[in-house]
């Protein structure tokens, strides 16, 4: 999805449109999946945790992922409207997924491991997406090694592959994952009141507590640039004309080299803690999107790849593993759909400022700097965080 639907949109949905006006609309339909996300996420973590029922709204919304992705094959070139709505769909399918998935991360790990099953986590997704996105590539590449008459036909065929695989790879998690604690007696009704009730006790939890507060402020900013970043990095580097080719092959760096390094930022986390490993991250970003805005040559896009690549996974991982070592005992879903909310409402300006940014100026590369701005205020404000740790609610031991 990150790596042909950009593509795919501009030379086949959007075809002879301006590339400002393709990214605006796709930084548009990016933003209108996280608010619809940000919106529900808490209630729905509240209704999970209430319900005991976490398993069963993940299913709901893989299921929304796996048949709108699907549904991305059945789009004529001249309906690009129902393709990014397709595509608005699905990334609320895994946007919503995934409130109930990273809040399993308690029930399959103790907290002094966190970090490390956190990072293996990320990581051995980055490993099964990498596989398939090279199968992908040589479907788009090769698409006579298939049986397709154009590349095209390869791409839109790859839809159907990626839905496919989202589906058997979400099985073992349902029948092998135990969920805590027992179902819930009442009906979805009753469920939805308490779930307003509990919210509100959450909202005022959070904001009874400035450490936990700052961090989930940070976060906004630059979890924000990181989304921004996968969304639209593709979608840039085509606006600089860049060959297709070359992108592909640039988000398959970044996946390849995810995977070890996603790794290694769980080790580094359980040595010297979630939060050093967060820093180094957001150096490294700040350095690579200060390149980016400057890059001419393909090989630079390679490079900044696998800059990306070091740093994806063990941002994501290790900002999981650190919030969830402060989350109440069971009330992880409703805190984990509070995170989201958070993550999810950043995710809405990030890939909008970008498509404006780009149209205002008609000029792709002052986009990147939105990028920049928000990795630069999210570290400033995790260090306001780190000096008020003190006053973090205290946890079970």
């Amino acid at each position: 999805m990150a790596a042909f639907f950009p593509v795919f949109f501009k030379e086949y949905w959007r075809s002879g449109v301006e590339v400002t006006q393709s990214t605006f609309e796709l930084g548009m339909g990016n933003s209108v999946a996280s608010l619809c996300i940000a919106v529900s996420a808490p209630i729905l973590g509240a209704m999970a945790d209430a319900g005991r029922r976490k398993k069963r709204f993940l299913g709901l919304f893989t299921a929304l992922g796996v048949l709108t992705t699907a549904g991305l094959f059945f789009a004529p070139a001249s309906d690009w409207q129902w393709a990014l709505a397709f595509y608005a769909l699905a990334a609320m399918g895994f946007a919503g997924s995934n409130i109930f998935y990273d809040s399993l991360l308690v029930s399959v790990s103790g907290r002094q491991k966190m970090d490390f099953v956190s990072g293996l986590g990320y990581a051995l997704g980055y490993l099964g997406g990498s596989l398939l996105l090279v199968v992908n590539v040589l479907m788009a590449t090769k698409p006579e090694w298939f049986g397709f008459s154009s590349a095209a036909e390869g791409i839109r065929y790859s839809f159907l592959t990626v839905s496919l695989w989202w589906a058997i790879f979400s099985l073992p998690l349902f029948f092998m994952v135990q969920e805590d604690g027992a179902a819930s007696t009442l009906s979805y009704g009753q469920l939805i009141a308490k779930s307003y009730r509990q919210l509100a006790l959450t909202i005022r939890s959070v904001g009874q507590h400035k450490a936990l507060l700052l961090f989930l402020i940070a976060y906004i900013f630059y979890i924000d640039g990181v989304n921004t970043m996968i969304k639209m990095a593709v979608d840039y580097g085509k606006a600089l004309g860049f060959p297709t080719d070359n992108l592909i092959t640039a988000l398959l760096i970044t996946n390849f080299v995810a995977f070890p390094a996603t790794v290694a930022f769980g080790f580094f986390g359980e040595r010297f803690g979630a939060r050093k490993g967060i820093y180094l991250a957001l150096a490294i970003y700040i350095v690579a999107t200060s390149w980016g805005h400057y890059m001419q040559q393909v090989y630079e896009f390679y490079f900044l790849a696998g800059a990306i690549g070091l740093v994806q996974g063990g941002i994501q991982s290790l900002s999981r593993s650190y919030y969830a070592q402060m989350v109440p005992e069971g009330q992880e879903a409703e805190y984990f759909g509070f995170f989201n909310t958070v993550g999810k409402f950043s995710a809405i300006f990030g890939p909008v400022l970008v498509g404006y940014v780009s149209q205002a100026t008609n000029n792709p590369r002052s986009s990147i700097l939105v990028i920049l701005a928000f990795f630069a205020v999210g570290i400033i404000l995790l260090r306001f965080h780190s000096k008020t740790l003190n006053q973090l609610p205290e946890k079970t031991p």
